[in-house]
């Protein structure tokens, strides 16, 4: 039986019914597209999926519209957490530095 060839680079696929096509060391949901984002779906395990034991259980998402950003900015979320107190307030996390401080 022929090997399928590996990709040089990894991008998500659209058909969950098999396993991901990922280049070496990547895992099913890697992407070396700066421009895509994953989703996870429910699995939906085709006859080859089965046989190989894995399943592609995300599809690929909206394009990230600021792909082209400066390298040096940092990607920033903000989000409202509740205190043990029952006081709320605003966390700012760098996902590029791991850094979380209130805002």
């Amino acid at each position: 039986m022929a090997r399928a060839s590996q990709p040089k680079s990894t991008t998500l696929d659209t058909d969950v019914t098999t396993p991901s096509k990922t280049a070496p060391g990547d895992g099913p949901a890697d992407t070396t597209d700066p421009t895509e984002t994953a989703h996870s779906v429910p699995p939906r395990a085709g006859e080859e999926a089965i046989k190989v034991g894995t399943v592609n259980a995300v599809l690929p998402g909206p394009k990230v519209e600021d792909a082209d950003a400066p390298t040096g900015q940092n990607r920033v979320e903000r989000y409202e957490a509740t205190k043990p107190d029952g006081s709320k307030v605003t966390v700012e996390h760098n996902l590029d530095t791991g850094e979380t401080k209130l805002v």
